[in-house]
């Protein structure tokens, strides 16, 4: 589990995304038609109780209760997008801090190299040496995938670094060892798409290669003693802070 610190500061984060969420919501949501819409659902609804022997109304009521739903949905649509972007974004960066932890001294992981289509990887030859780092293993060629995977090993406590040869020259990749908050570099890519999910290192160079990966270990938070995945954890607290504040924001659901 990760430490005391990576759980408050995901309990900070949910909070201000919870809060951020409101704030649109209150921003960009019609409250008195969404309180309109589920007056009427809720009618149409009691609607099946009374009239149950009445096929006609049931009838009336089921197309009345689609109607009012799709016009519910549609209210809360838009402020929805506008909120999907930069939570998104959000979470692919949390998960660089709350989803791997970084490898301890002598612990194992595994790199992979992805080429580019086309690439032949027996006439390439690629290789990897390390920096505080140990290559225990000669490099295991995928061709149906263009891939090259080793294993390496962290020799102390301080970060190092891995060096792949092509033959078009080295290109380098972290490799993050120790222990408290931080922003885990699990891929270094050359494409500008790609790079915007993982900034955390300079773009690769056109070289033939498309990525180099590191497999550091998956993590859990820790929660009065109990393992919890980040992304639970955070989406519980946000929702209980958008429960609590709403009315205080003036949002309906």
């Amino acid at each position: 589990m990760l430490s005391a610190a990576h759980t408050s500061s995901l309990t900070a984060i949910a909070i201000a995304s919870g809060i951020a969420t409101l704030w649109v919501f209150g921003r960009l949501s019609d409250s008195e038609r969404i309180d309109l819409a589920k007056r009427k659902i809720r009618a149409n609804l009691y609607a099946f109780r009374l009239f149950a022997d009445e096929p006609a109304l049931i009838f009336r009521a089921q197309r009345q209760l689609l109607l009012w739903n799709a016009r519910y949905l549609r209210l809360m649509l838009g402020p929805s997008l506008v909120i999907f972007i930069p939570i998104a974004i959000l979470l692919m960066q949390l998960a660089a801090i709350y989803g791997s932890r970084p490898l301890a001294a002598g612990e194992s992981a595994m790199v992979t190299a992805q080429f580019e289509p086309g690439a032949d990887l027996h006439a390439l030859a690629p290789s990897l040496a390390g920096q505080n780092v140990m290559v225990e293993t000669p490099a295991v060629r995928v061709p149906d995938r263009r891939q090259a995977c080793w294993r390496v090993r962290a020799l102390s406590a301080e970060s190092g670094s891995v060096l792949l040869h092509v033959p078009r020259g080295a290109l380098s990749k972290s490799v993050q060892t120790g222990s408290g908050l931080c922003y885990l570099s699990s891929r270094r890519v050359a494409s500008l798409l790609e790079w915007l999910r993982y900034p955390a290192e300079a773009r690769l160079p056109r070289a033939g290669i498309r990525w180099i990966s590191i497999s550091y270990p998956s993590a859990t938070i820790d929660v009065f003693g109990w393992s919890v995945a980040w992304l639970v954890w955070f989406c519980g607290v946000s929702l209980l802070t958008m429960l609590a504040l709403r009315k205080r924001f003036g949002v309906r659901f």
